[in-house]
Parts: C-alpha cells; structure tokens; sequence
C-alpha cells in the first residue's frame, strides 16, 4: 500500500481506503454485522488505515461496526465520519449548531471513540457554505478535542470551491472518476494552492465502471440503483454519477477496449483517479472481501500512460460530458 498526505492535516493514509456505505449490505437487505466485521479486519491487514463512514449509513450501524474493528487493532487507524443528514427536511434551517453538535457526539457514542480523526459535513445545501457560525462551531469541537479535523463532502464543484474559503476545511470529498473529470479540470488546482486533501468518493460510478453491468442486470429494491435513478431521494449524482445507465454501459465498452488484459476495469478505474497528484486517497467501497482484494490491488499498478490517458478522456468527451458537466 502507498500513503499520501490528507492535505493539510497530519493524517498519512492509504492512497486505497475504504468507504462504508454498503459494508454491511447498506444497498439492500439486512446489515450484516460478521460480513461488515469480516470487509473491516481485511481491509486493515491490508494496510488500508483509513475509514470513512457516516452516521446515516444503515443508522448508524456503519458507525459501530467501524468502531468495534478498531478497538480491536492496535495499529492506527484513521476514521473519518459525516453529519448533517439526518436533518430531515434536509435544508439549510435545519442545520444549526447545536443539531451539528448533538450529531458529532452521537457519532462519537457509536463509534465507542474519545475523538473523530475527520468530521465532514455530509452534502449540505448550498446556503450553509455562506454561514460562518456552522462551520466556527467545528473549532469549538476542536478545542474540546471531540474532532481532529474538519472536511465537507460535496455534491457540486461550485460548493467544494465555497468550502474551501474556511481555514478550518482541511478536506473535500467529492465524486471524482472517469465519467467525472470537472474537478480534476475546475477545483484541484484551487485545492493545491491551498493544501486541501481530496477524498475521490464513488469511483467506481455505483458499480458502472467494475463492467461487470448489463442492460439486464437488477437491483435490490432498497439498492439506490433501483430507485435514486432520477433523484428521487437524493442527488441523482450519486447513482451511476448521474450517467443515464444505458450511456454508461456504451461508455464502459468502450474503456474496456482501452485496458484490454488480465486485471479487471475496477482496478484501472481505481488507478486511473490515482493518477492525479492531487487526490489523498480513493475510497471504493465493497460488500465482499473479493471486491477489496480486488480494489487495493490498483494501488499496485503502473501508472497509465498519457496515450491511455487521452483516450480515457475521448471516451468521457464522446459519451459522458453533455450529460454531467452542466450538472455538477
């Protein structure tokens, strides 16, 4: 495994990490706590020593099972949670600091921690980038050491810029991958300037970019695949990145004459986002010990050449640019 600096934090993490939003069967189906205990243990013997989890994530069982692995490791893991979403109607009112406060200690409960190493705010609505009491709160929690650091994850470009006028911002996690290249273009370089870690989240494009999808292929009811296609319970960016399934499936066939050879599409999807200095760590997350094997094994492949490189880029502008660019 290779570590990167998390921007101006002290954090050294693994360039892989893990994201627990389906650890346990989060897409679907009951949680499952051994699957979860079992996903966790790997991913640590593997060298992954960064977690990111949420406190809405299966209600928060995400959160505990995260917090049962550590204190069972003696080696030093890092773990980033979010909050903010259970604030239900999830709008800017919402978000108060005494709600926020009420969350991080919840988080701090389930996880069984004194601290969090990473608090981020998890997809709030534009407004509350412009409310400097929201975020001076997170240096009160500092101070009381309930948090190490404060990042916010996006769901637009334009909100990753908003973030980052805060001094206290030491990270952005936002949806970056190969139908997703306007960060890379509008906002790394604004995040290298100011030293901000970058958390690559939903790499794979909710399983798109692994090729194993068909036109046939169903989902669990529950499965956000199955029904946030067009947004309807949350940001239709998060499912497939906003491409239209059919587009993506173009798209992928097309990637996949690209990498042709033994190691599957996920790994070079992986690598691929790895490719850019700027990223901390890209953070797939997995439902079997089979699809983290799998994932940290691009930490391991060479870098791709500017040849593949452009050609990733002429796929993205063929088929995926008109449909996300304008979006996110």
């Amino acid at each position: 495994m290779q570590y990167r600096k998390l921007g101006k934090s002290n954090l050294n993490i693994s360039e892989v990490s893990l994201g627990t939003w389906q650890v346990g069967g989060g897409w679907g189906g009951q949680f499952d706590h051994q699957m979860a205990h079992q996903i966790l243990h790997k991913a640590l013997d593997e060298g992954v020593n960064f977690l990111d989890t949420a406190d809405v994530y299966d209600g928060g069982l995400s959160e505990a099972a995260v917090g049962k692995v550590i204190r069972e490791r003696s080696e030093r893991v890092y773990v980033a949670t979010k909050c903010g979403r259970f604030i239900n109607p999830h709008v800017n009112e919402g978000y108060t600091p005494t709600a926020l406060r009420k969350y991080v200690e919840a988080s701090l409960k389930n996880l069984g921690l004194e601290t969090i190493d990473l608090i981020q705010l998890h997809c709030p609505p534009a407004a509350v980038y412009q409310r400097d009491e929201i975020f001076e709160l997170f240096d009160i929690l500092k101070k009381e050491g309930k948090i190490q650091n404060l990042g916010v994850s996006v769901e637009l470009v334009d909100e990753a810029k908003a973030a980052i006028k805060y001094e206290n911002v030491t990270s952005v996690q936002i949806i970056f991958n190969m139908f997703r290249h306007k960060p890379a273009k509008e906002f790394f370089p604004l995040a290298k300037e100011k030293n901000i870690g970058i958390i690559a989240r939903v790499p794979l494009a909710s399983g798109l970019l692994t090729g194993k999808l068909t036109a046939t292929s169903s989902f669990d009811p529950e499965d956000h695949r199955s029904f946030n296609r067009e947004g309807a319970a949350f940001d239709k960016g998060e499912t497939f990145s906003g491409v239209p399934f059919d587009i993506g499936l173009e798209a992928v066939d097309a990637l996949k004459e690209i990498f042709k050879g033994n190691e599957p599409l996920a790994q070079w999807a992986l690598r691929w986002v790895l490719m850019f200095p700027e990223v901390s760590t890209v953070i797939p997350g997995a439902s079997k010990t089979e699809q983290l094997i799998s994932n940290i094994q691009a930490s391991r492949l060479p870098s791709i050449s500017t040849q593949m490189m452009e050609a990733v880029n002429a796929v993205y502008q063929q088929y995926i640019q008109k449909e996300v660019e304008h979006q996110w």
